[in-house]
């Protein structure tokens, strides 16, 4: 019986598993992988996909350039933590619509096509790259805003996509979650040009970042993506107690970077 058992559930964990379909595995390769491809990976499947696209097409677009989209990859693992994204749902067809852009921003800017798929954030990666490449972005408030307009086009995609398309419409939580994405984006296009002065120059390699604005905005990490995000969803479903800790590991979090970048280590303290 334990056999039989044994083989009925994993047969069961087969069916119900989502396989590497050949899109899934060829999308970082080709570029040419639609919203309706993407809308059917699973998320993790979405990580492994933008992380190859920075370590691969981008890099040879942005060569020496930390990855551009880290901070997506910590609001994925976001979802994972909170097992959201499902394919067909209105978070899964944003999210496609964002990653679609990047996708076809990362082709355009390589010269391997003109065909944006229909994404208008589309030209916009592919400027955002292009300027990146040739030193326009170097100031960290002209990179910011350059980053943010793109994905606010990707996304205002994904969500008619979601809702004009699909006929998905949001809920009330997720569109709450949603306004507080907003106002991240508008904080990058926002940023003024007199902190350029107290922040180092965006270009090839790692930054150490010093204020909690240059550390949250950063689009080179993921933590405070995701920590973010959890604090985000728990004030959209009114959880007081869960924001109350994520508020908390938020700023643990930035504490622990500034003390990794700033701090000696015990082979550097010389009173040691």
């Amino acid at each position: 019986m334990r056999a039989a058992f044994a083989t009925l559930l994993a047969c069961l964990l087969c069916l119900t598993a989502a396989p590497a379909t050949a899109s899934t595995t060829t999308c970082p390769t080709t570029l040419t992988c639609t919203v309706e491809d993407i809308d059917g990976m699973t998320i993790a499947q979405r990580l492994t996909f933008v992380r190859t696209l920075s370590t691969g097409p981008a890099a040879e677009v942005v060569p020496g350039y930390a990855p551009r989209w880290r901070n997506i990859e910590g609001v994925l693992r976001f979802f994972a933590d909170r097992d959201l994204g499902a394919s067909g749902t209105w978070v899964s067809y944003v999210d496609a619509g964002i990653l679609e852009g990047i996708e076809r921003g990362i082709a355009l800017a390589r010269g391997d096509s003109t065909d944006t798929f229909g994404n208008p954030g589309a030209s916009r990666w592919a400027s955002y790259l292009t300027r990146l490449r040739d030193g326009e972005l170097s100031a960290r408030s002209a990179h910011d805003r350059a980053w943010s307009e793109a994905e606010q086009a990707s996304t205002e995609y994904g969500v008619r996509l979601a809702e004009q398309v699909h006929g998905v419409p949001a809920t009330a939580v997720e569109e709450r979650f949603y306004q507080f994405s907003e106002f991240y984006r508008w904080t990058l296009r926002s940023r003024p040009m007199l902190l350029d002065l107290l922040t180092p120059p965006v270009g090839p390699g790692e930054g150490r970042q010093l204020t909690f604005l240059d550390w949250f905005t950063d689009v080179t990490n993921d933590v405070p993506a995701r920590r973010g995000s959890h604090l985000a969803y728990d004030l959209a479903e009114f959880d007081v107690p869960g924001g109350a800790l994520n508020f908390v590991a938020l700023f643990h979090a930035y504490a622990a970077a500034l003390a990794e970048d700033y701090l000696p280590t015990p082979s550097e303290r010389w009173w040691y």
